[in-house]
């Protein structure tokens, strides 16, 4: 998926100044009411798991109401001014490909998650507040609530607003077991009526 085009110069100058409105500073952010992830390390391990980003991959997830991973998908940033309604528009797609959309409920109860894997520390960049802009976009015209942005570079993961973050997994992590929320279901316990009968039926 490509971004951008190549303007004249005078519209640069336009498309720049545009594109200032559309990221959002880390205050700005803070003051929107994004939900808090009750455990944001399952999330980004689970997502790391799944699609085991590298530098310049973007990963959209959307949660049920209890943060369980209902739908996700990743992309290549291309190389291209951060832009947040083109970021807005490259989500959107990715959104509408995995999962319907709630527009018809009055409340959302899904929440969409962006995790973006970068070069750099954690720290808010103006590329972060572009990808913010277009999370918040992206979600209203889907119908979700809009949640939590996430980092992943060579530090570590950093949710972005919160102060909540870990070392691992990291950009240059080897991909790991999915995490608990995709854990196989638990073995059936030994004894009882149910293992006599089991034992029955492969003895014959």
């Amino acid at each position: 998926m490509t971004f951008g085009f190549a303007p004249s110069s005078a519209a640069s100058l336009s498309t720049s100044a545009t594109s200032a409105n559309r990221m959002l500073e880390p205050a700005e952010w803070a003051a929107a009411g994004i939900p808090l992830l009750r455990n944001p390390r399952e999330v980004v391990s689970g997502l790391h798991a799944r699609h085991h980003p590298q530098p310049a991959t973007a990963v959209v997830a959307v949660l049920d109401p209890d943060d369980r991973l209902r739908a996700s998908a990743s992309f290549i940033r291309r190389p291209a001014p951060a832009d947040g309604w083109m970021f807005r528009n490259v989500l959107l797609a990715q959104l509408r490909r995995v999962i319907p959309h709630d527009l018809r409920r009055r409340t959302p109860v899904r929440t969409a998650v962006l995790l973006y894997c970068r070069e750099g520390d954690g720290s808010w960049t103006e590329e972060d507040g572009a990808w913010m802009w277009g999370l918040r976009d992206a979600c209203t015209l889907h119908g979700l609530r809009c949640g939590a942005y996430i980092t992943l570079t060579r530090d570590g993961w950093q949710v972005l607003g919160e102060g909540r973050g870990g070392r691992r997994p990291n950009a240059t992590s080897s991909r790991e077991p999915f995490a608990t929320s995709e854990a196989p279901p638990p073995l059936p316990r030994t004894g009882g009526a149910a293992s006599e009968i089991l034992r029955r039926a492969a003895a014959r």
